[in-house]
């Protein structure tokens, strides 16, 4: 596969994360940990049934421990401390410093082996990140309250850990994309002993909660993140980490088109800011398609 290949199979982790937020308040009361082993859960067995017709998928699972810790630390990590920081600071003071993960993939790639971190990179990055600032906020500024310092760090450890995670894993070239199953699983058990040590269990009502979650497990907790782990690991992740910025953007839209949001000015402009961000970003990746 190609770096722009593997690029573009990367992008489909974006679409799918678009998606997060609609599900996620389809599926209804069902708390946040019960809801990330559900779905985690159904996306670890979905990759698991196609070992069926690919026996040779299993044998991915044989790993050195760097590996696992690597994954289980990315995946439930992330999401145990994302979940954490909403319980201890407000929901979007905690989400804005959560964004900052695309950001710092854009940053921290320089370390990686092989790639090069250029001003465009950053400032395409830094564009992303003022229109998911607008998308978050909704315009109306940010106002850190110094109260829930320990939220906010818990938020920036979150955004460390996927990040550290998403660059590190292409150290890991040559592990299949198959492990990627095991990840989920495990992140299923571990998310399901956080449920009954912090929450109550609030099954989904009616079939149409119950595809939600059933949707959330496919896609945007199940598919995106065997393609994201195509991406990070053969595309270019800085491209990838600038473009992760129209998750939200492309969430809010739909939201739109369902009739559950208004159009402003607001979104607009973050449309602006965020697609000009990626173009920036990609700018190397365009100019070798035109040689081409």
């Amino acid at each position: 596969m190609t770096r722009n290949s593997a690029t573009g199979v990367g992008f489909i982790a974006i679409l799918l994360w678009a998606l997060l937020a609609y599900f996620t308040a389809e599926s209804g009361q069902v708390p946040p940990f019960q809801l990330t082993a559900m779905s985690f859960g159904i996306g670890g067995l979905a990759g698991a049934l196609t070992w069926i017709v690919r026996p040779q998928g299993i044998a991915a699972l044989r790993q050195p421990a760097k590996v696992w810790a690597l994954g289980i630390v990315g995946l439930f990590g992330y999401h145990f401390l994302y979940f954490t920081a909403l319980r201890n600071a407000p929901t979007v003071d905690a989400s804005l410093i959560c964004y900052l993960w695309p950001l710092l993939i854009v940053l921290m790639s320089a370390l990686g082996p092989g790639e090069r971190l250029g001003l465009h990179h950053v400032a395409g990055a830094l564009m992303g990140f003022a229109g998911a600032v607008m998308i978050v906020t909704r315009g109306q500024g940010i106002a850190l309250n110094p109260d829930y310092a320990f939220g906010y760090g818990i938020a920036f450890l979150a955004a460390f850990f996927w990040s550290s995670y998403s660059v590190l894993s292409r150290r890991f070239r040559e592990v299949p994309t198959d492990v990627v199953t095991g990840f989920c699983l495990v992140t299923a058990i571990l998310a399901t002993i956080a449920h009954l040590m912090l929450e109550e269990t609030i099954w989904p009502q009616g079939m149409g909660e119950w595809l939600a979650v059933v949707g959330l497990g496919i896609g945007p907790v199940g598919l995106a993140f065997f393609v994201w782990d195509i991406g990070v690991k053969h595309g270019d992740i800085q491209v990838l980490g600038a473009a992760s910025y129209s998750a939200p953007l492309l969430s809010t839209l739909l939201l739109v088109a369902l009739g559950a949001s208004p159009f402003t000015w607001v979104i607009a402009i973050a449309c602006l800011l965020i697609t000009l961000g990626a173009t920036v970003a990609a700018k190397d990746m365009i100019l070798r398609r035109k040689v081409q």
